[in-house]
């Protein structure tokens, strides 16, 4: 058999490339379980409508649930420090909870 040309030899290199790719995205789709948001977000959704109605972002929303304060009358159980120490409280929802606080005549803990 005689040498293999150029371009032949580059195709086959090229196929063996993306064969390995498709191999490799295979492989970690099989070790890499699917996970989908849909529950998570349901989670949140049942228990979320206050933070909703008065403007929270999700995040904010969803440190509130998880720390347990699921309507304004809540946010009297912690204190101002304990809420701005939430992952995902930053300095606007600090901001619009302060006022809702406000609006209700409530004040957080000491």
């Amino acid at each position: 058999m005689g040498k293999q040309s150029a371009a032949r030899t580059k195709m086959l290199a090229s196929a063996a490339k993306k064969a390995a790719a498709e191999r490799r995205a295979e492989k970690m789709a099989r070790t890499q379980p699917q996970t989908t948001n849909a529950p998570e977000s349901d989670k949140y959704e049942a228990l979320d409508t206050q933070w909703r109605e008065i403007g929270l972002a999700a995040s904010a929303r969803h440190a509130l649930i998880d720390d347990g304060l699921f309507s304004v009358s809540d946010l009297r159980k912690t204190s101002l420090a304990a809420l701005k120490e939430l992952d995902g409280i930053g300095p606007n929802a600090i901001r619009v909870l302060v006022a809702e606080m406000k609006k209700s005549d409530l004040s957080f803990r000491k």
